[in-house]
């Protein structure tokens, strides 16, 4: 179930200096996009979930998994702003430690932590406002476990955003980006934090033309990455690492809703993706490239 108590950045506690902490954050703009596209919510299957509301963007906190279910940020590419990259990775102090994950997950080993909201995708607004939501996006509450060789290499994967932004040029250049893990009870346990296999991504935009919610989605596996990392023993970090074993698929947002446990039927209903490939008879198909994606 969500917690109702949704969680404000306004604890003075996470303001650690000028341009960091978000004082009265907003989180994620359900009319963003000139109509109603809300944050998808869990499914009443007994889970516990906490909303937590940042710069630009919210985060939808499993605090059994102690990693986010579901990321919900709004880009506005008019207003994106370049800001020196920060690495101030930190818990939040507003939720207790031990219903997230920090940086003992991630030492000594082959597992990076991997933003969930990208860095620079809520950093738009004024110089401030940039600052505070890039600081934001390094609370460990936006972190997910990922391979460090798909983390560093997933260029096509860190562009999808990019590549729907160029697309929906003439939207005004807004998206609504969801982001979470994909949870299975088989994950593999390591440190006490069960490892997602996959990710999961939906970029959502106003389709002018059509006038109405346009989304896609796409889904990403790491499951060769993590068999092929030692977890057992501590490594250099100068180890050279595995070789990439990692897929991105552009996949039915119907399909993400059976696999996250989420309520996507809005987005489902949107997405560009499904009727051509059930024409086709194909429901998932593999990207290597940004040309094959279908907007």
């Amino acid at each position: 179930m969500v917690n109702d108590d949704s969680v404000r950045a306004s604890d003075p506690a996470f303001a650690s200096g000028e341009g960091e902490g978000e004082g009265e954050a907003d989180g994620f703009d359900e009319r963003f996009l000139g109509l109603r596209c809300p944050l998808p919510a869990a499914n009443d299957d007994g889970r516990s979930i906490r909303r937590l509301d940042y710069t630009h963007f919210s985060v939808l906190l499993d605090t059994e998994r102690r990693l986010a279910a579901l990321t919900a940020v709004n880009i506005d590419g008019r207003l994106l702003r370049d800001v020196p990259r920060g690495d101030d990775w930190h818990l939040d102090p507003r939720v207790p430690a031990d219903e997230q994950v920090g940086s003992e997950l991630y030492a000594r080993n082959d597992l990076d932590r991997g933003h969930l909201v990208r860095r620079r995708d809520p950093v738009w607004g004024t110089d401030a406002v940039a600052a505070r939501a890039e600081y934001d996006t390094f609370a460990y509450t936006n972190a997910a476990p990922q391979a460090a060789v798909f983390n560093q290499s997933k260029e096509l994967w860190n562009g999808l955003e990019d590549q729907v932004l160029a697309y929906a040029e003439a939207s005004s250049l807004r998206l609504d980006v969801f982001t979470g893990a994909v949870f299975a009870s088989d994950d593999r346990l390591y440190r006490g934090v069960q490892l997602p296999k996959r990710f999961w991504k939906i970029a959502a935009w106003y389709d002018t033309g059509r006038d109405r919610l346009a989304a896609a989605g796409f889904l990403l596996d790491q499951s060769n990455e993590l068999d092929r990392i030692d977890l057992r023993s501590a490594q250099p970090t100068d180890a050279p690492p595995p070789l990439p074993g990692f897929r991105t698929f552009q996949v039915p947002i119907a399909d993400l809703a059976r696999d996250t446990g989420l309520d996507l039927a809005q987005l489902a209903a949107a997405d560009v993706f499904l009727a051509p490939l059930r024409d086709a008879g194909r429901r998932w198909t593999t990207l290597t490239h940004p040309g094959q994606i279908r907007l």
